[in-house]
């Protein structure tokens, strides 16, 4: 599989407790975790509020893509939770009570009331308030949750979760290895790196264009540190790409380095 055949997966997080920094996000990164387990990688993410015509515009021009799509926030029952409404606005379906969910969601105030917590009542103004959660867009299928049962949805390649980790992560975990295991692995690609020291860009930046018109493919990059762990500025320089032509690609740079008058960590042997 060349890089332009593989899918792109994508994280959209909604919620504006983060973009007001009250939260933190966790899910970037988790999820880049995930994905590499399973020799794939996040092509893209970004971070939207809980405004309904925001997420519903986001929501459209998403769908309009082949992508793989993870959604985490606002899929409570709550004024601030939008996110099941905007998708079903940006496909222009109606929200419904899914079945699965209801079932899932009246076993768990079941459980709530064994333990002591609430009514198994479903007649009740708060269980029905719960059951609101499983309102999904027409033709949506349910996500497992282990936590609390209380599922997420998947529709046309986007799936949607809560917010919380504890949540999000294993349903995360489940998609991937339910839904799209066909793919993983599919592309061997590698990245090596090293550190250069006494160089500036400018004086590698023809190196690296070299690179990426000799080797197709291959994706030099070059991240500089205006200090050091030891104090000394340097550049993180390194390529991606498919593991033969990524080697000989590496090879050629560093031997650049040197040759430009700058020196190597780790040392070329």
């Amino acid at each position: 599989m060349t890089t332009k055949d593989q899918a792109i997966i994508r994280l959209i997080i909604i919620g504006d407790e983060i973009l007001s920094g009250r939260r933190y996000d966790k899910h970037f990164l988790k999820l880049i975790e995930l994905l590499g387990a399973r020799g794939l990688q996040l092509g893209g993410a970004q971070i939207i509020p809980d405004d309904l015509d925001t997420i519903a515009a986001t929501l459209e021009r998403s769908f309009a893509t082949p992508d793989i799509v993870f959604c985490c926030g606002g899929i409570g029952a709550t004024p601030d939770d939008q996110t099941r409404q905007a998708t079903a606005k940006a496909l222009g379906v109606d929200l419904t009570l899914h079945p699965e969910a209801a079932a899932l969601i009246t076993e768990r105030c079941a459980e709530n009331e064994r333990n002591g917590v609430g009514s198994a009542d479903m007649s009740l103004p708060e269980n029905q308030q719960r059951l609101q959660m499983g309102m999904f867009p027409e033709g949506a299928e349910i996500v497992p949750n282990t936590y609390n049962k209380i599922p997420g949805f998947f529709i046309h390649n986007h799936t949607f979760m809560p917010g919380f980790p504890v949540m999000a992560w294993p349903m995360m975990e489940w998609t991937l290895d339910t839904r799209y295991r066909q793919l993983h692995h599919q592309a061997h690609r590698v990245e090596h790196s090293f550190l250069a020291f006494n160089l500036p860009e400018s004086r590698i930046t023809p190196a690296m264009e070299h690179v990426e018109l000799t080797w197709p493919g291959v994706k030099a990059f070059s991240l500089p540190s205006v200090e050091g762990t030891d104090g000394r500025p340097h550049i993180d320089l390194g390529v991606k790409g498919d593991p033969e032509p990524a080697a000989e690609a590496l090879d050629y740079l560093r031997k650049q380095v040197l040759d430009l008058g700058g020196s190597l960590s780790p040392a070329l042997k």
